[in-house]
């Protein structure tokens, strides 16, 4: 078989397709890609001329959105909306390109591997920034509870040394006030007390 299904153009949903883009050169895959792909896929040395990378390029649309279609249907035989990665393998078997399925699921096998790294990653790198912000949490209240008791020891020694400074005061204005007892040396008797302020 020529790996092209007969009756691929009179596909249905094919030009529906064609009819949601304003231009046919919208729905082109962009150039840089199909130059990139197809240096990889040549030999060293081997030159492509800019009409076969536009070629290149319209057949790999053409492909693209008849593959598309195809998934389309299958979907919708299935009473679905949305494609799957088996409707796209069904739709490559049923456009007879079954040696296409094998490096196909190899590609989404890697890339749902290379997916599930990254969303591995992500969060490793959410849990440590968790992880750091609950400890730097931790400081902040560690250190918030250190300068609060220091703050209240500080006061308490001020507290202290006030009354203890209060209390001197209070002890010397008592001895102020005591009355004092002055015998007069001359008389050798007892006069009255004199208070002495």
């Amino acid at each position: 078989s020529s790996g092209i299904n007969a009756e691929w153009p009179l596909r249905p949903g094919y030009f529906e397709i064609y009819k949601m883009a304003e231009r046919p050169e919208d729905l082109n895959l962009p150039m840089s890609v199909v130059t990139r792909i197809t240096k990889e896929a040549l030999p060293d040395g081997c030159m492509v001329s800019k009409e076969a990378r536009l070629a290149l390029s319209k057949a790999a649309s053409v492909f693209v959105l008849y593959a598309t279609s195809c998934a389309n249907t299958v979907a919708q035989k299935n009473k679905r909306k949305t494609l799957t990665a088996p409707d796209v393998f069904t739709a490559m078997e049923e456009m007879e390109f079954e040696t296409f399925l094998e490096p196909l699921k190899d590609s989404l096998e890697a890339y749902r591997s290379e997916q599930g790294q990254i969303k591995e990653r992500k969060a490793a790198k959410k849990k440590e920034k968790e992880e750091k912000d609950a400890a730097e949490k931790e400081l902040e209240k560690t250190t918030l509870e250190s300068s609060t008791l220091v703050s209240s020891e500080l006061e308490q020694a001020a507290n202290n040394t006030a009354e203890e400074e209060d209390t001197k005061d209070s002890e010397e204005t008592d001895k102020e006030e005591e009355v004092m007892i002055v015998d007069t040396p001359a008389s050798g008797t007892l006069d009255q007390p004199q208070v002495v302020e």
